[in-house]
């Protein structure tokens, strides 16, 4: 399902700042990859780079790292001093976030961690002042449920594929992925912890942050 016109996904690309060398390489790589959907890609990873931008977080958190194409994004906008921690399950994507990190000049300031996500957001220390969730689908609302409390003040988390590439909209639902990821939608809309807006870019982003006392 096409969720937007193709011609208007061209024409946003078309005038969307290009990317820097770096990620047009590794968008290039993705290509070849056995699941290149899964990329964030150019309009989609420059709007992350706005928001972080915008936000300038000292400790970024992302759960799903794929070839690293939307932690460099995401990284452009950290303070001095500050550190985004990406989760991989899969190995051989760590090893190639791995190799595309050292490219960067930011690699020092990107921590690259393989394995589960439930068993690794624990051990790390921080409250988040930016989330991006975009891993396995089944997981979300725990990774919700699990990061909402570590937010910061002003803290915001932003969940991919929340269209499910327009599976959601199906009646009656499909598939385990579409179906837990309606779940989570409705999860947080019916969180009153929290507040958020849909926003229909690509296959679909959510933006949550904490209900301000």
């Amino acid at each position: 399902m096409d969720l937007v016109h193709p011609l208007a996904e061209n024409y946003a690309a078309a005038h969307t700042s290009p990317e820097d060398a770096l990620l047009h390489a590794i968008n290039a790589q993705t290509q070849q990859h056995a699941q290149p959907h899964m990329l964030s890609g150019h309009v989609q990873g420059r709007l992350l780079e706005f928001i972080s931008w915008m936000m300038q977080p000292k400790y970024i958190l992302e759960i799903g790292t794929f070839t690293g194409y939307s932690a460099l994004c995401l990284a452009k906008g950290l303070q001095p001093g500050g550190a985004l921690h990406t989760i991989e399950l899969r190995e051989e994507d760590a090893a190639l976030s791995r190799e595309n990190f050292s490219r960067s000049d930011q690699h020092n300031l990107i921590h690259l961690h393989t394995g589960n996500a439930l068993d690794i957001i624990p051990t790390l220390p921080h409250a988040w002042d930016l989330v991006f969730i975009d891993a396995d689908k089944t997981g979300y609302t725990a990774y919700y449920e699990m990061l909402l409390p570590r937010l910061s003040k002003n803290g915001l988390i932003i969940a991919d594929n929340v269209l499910f590439h327009g599976q959601v909209l199906e009646t009656p639902l499909k598939g385990k992925n579409a179906k837990a990821i309606d779940a989570f939608n409705k999860h947080v809309l019916n969180d009153e912890r929290s507040e958020q807006v849909f926003v229909t870019v690509r296959d679909g982003l959510l933006f949550i942050k904490k209900k301000q006392a």
